[in-house]
């Protein structure tokens, strides 16, 4: 019986091992500079099936292609700008983890900043609005004296 935990737990590693394995893209850079260089461009870039990953982190199939387009593109002699310039063209700045400040893209700048002002006005004026103290209630028919005035 203990044999099967162990063999088991040997089995479940490994598979989890065959998982990772194929989330690496092995490709053949030629020196450690291209490596350098192809890991801070895909991490400049988005992935845009996942959103909230850079391009070198995400595992989805379009991620793995778009690496594959930049590497071969860094092959072809292109510099930064030109990947991020052909890049953008095809997909817009969404691709950029960091897209210029433009006036398409201000509503992405700026409304975080808007929101959190929205928010500040809304919570200061609850709270200086002025309190209204409860009606006392009156028990259906009680008189009222002079003596409560």
């Amino acid at each position: 019986m203990r044999a099967i935990g162990v063999f088991g737990t040997v089995v479940l590693l490994l598979a989890l091992c065959i998982g990772v394995a194929h989330a690496i893209d092995p490709l053949p850079f030629t020196d450690r500079a291209q490596e350098v260089r192809f890991q801070q461009l895909t991490k400049q870039l988005r992935c845009l099936v996942c959103q909230n990953q850079d391009l070198a982190d995400s595992d989805a199939d379009l991620a793995r292609d778009l690496r594959k387009q930049v590497f071969d593109m860094m092959q072809n002699g292109k510099s930064d700008d030109e990947i991020k310039q052909y890049l953008v063209a095809r997909y817009n700045d969404f691709v950029l983890y960091d897209p210029p400040l433009k006036p398409g893209t201000w509503l992405l700048w700026f409304a975080p900043l808007a929101l959190v002002i929205a928010g500040i006005l809304v919570v200061a004026g609850i709270l200086r609005r002025p309190t209204r103290l409860p009606l006392p209630v009156t028990e259906p028919g009680a008189v009222d004296s002079e003596e409560d005035w």
